[in-house]
């Protein structure tokens, strides 16, 4: 469902206060979370003898290229579900949708940690029963390749563009959000994007005359070649 972006807003999700504080999260707190929860899991790992230093980096490596898979396929089929009925629509909207409709809403840019945690524990004990001890190091990964994804989320949205390399990811979330959110549903890297057909049908670049302008994402999803 197309959600035309407010810039400047935000909105309730919840009628309940309690729901509505519990839904929104700075991004530093999630983060913490993630990256004290995967070292304590390699350093179980590596104390209990479950792999070594080369399997553990191995595995780590693992966990975070296969998040980024995740992340392009939860973007495009679960966040950008067709709400074809009451309950998906529902769902899309509170999922992702708020977040199209008020892109630079900062506090709902991260799962909220009592979600998140829900959501990681039940991994935990997925993966464990797939591949057993080798979890402590896979799960660090995994959840790595979330934090990244989150942080350049976070930044793509809260920040100018970079004048560097790192200036391709603004401007392809930017097309996602401000274009045709039918294409470019990878955040932390377009690179399944490329794999999977939905780079975006043109290449969208910084015209001349804008060169020294300084823009937000909305701005940059405009400058087509």
């Amino acid at each position: 469902m197309k959600h035309q972006p407010n810039e400047q807003g935000t909105t309730r999700l919840f009628k309940n206060p309690i729901l509505e504080k519990l839904a929104r999260t700075h991004i530093s707190i999630p983060l913490s979370i993630y990256f004290a929860g995967s070292a304590i899991l390699v350093y179980v790992s590596l104390n209990r003898g479950y792999t070594n230093v080369l399997e553990t980096i191995g595995i780590f490596f693992i966990g975070f290229v296969l998040w980024t898979y995740v992340e392009y396929l939860a973007h495009k089929h679960i966040f950008h579900m067709i709400p074809d009925t009451k309950l998906k629509e529902k769902l899309q909207y509170t999922f992702h949708g708020v977040h199209h409709e008020y892109p630079r809403d900062k506090s709902r840019i991260a799962m909220p940690p009592a979600a998140s945690l829900i959501i990681l524990t039940a991994l935990f004990f997925l993966f464990k029963l797939v591949i057993g001890n080798y979890v402590y190091t896979f799960l660090p990964g995994f959840i790595m390749g979330y934090s990244a994804y989150l942080f350049v989320h976070y930044m793509v949205h809260a920040i100018l563009p970079p004048k560097n390399i790192l200036n391709v990811l603004w401007i392809h979330h930017s097309i996602h959000h401000y274009k045709d959110d039918t294409v470019a549903f990878g955040v932390s890297s377009p690179f399944w994007d490329y794999v999977m057909g939905t780079l975006p049908k043109k290449t969208y670049k910084r015209s001349k005359r804008n060169s020294n302008k300084k823009t937000g994402p909305e701005e940059h999803a405009e400058f087509a070649a």
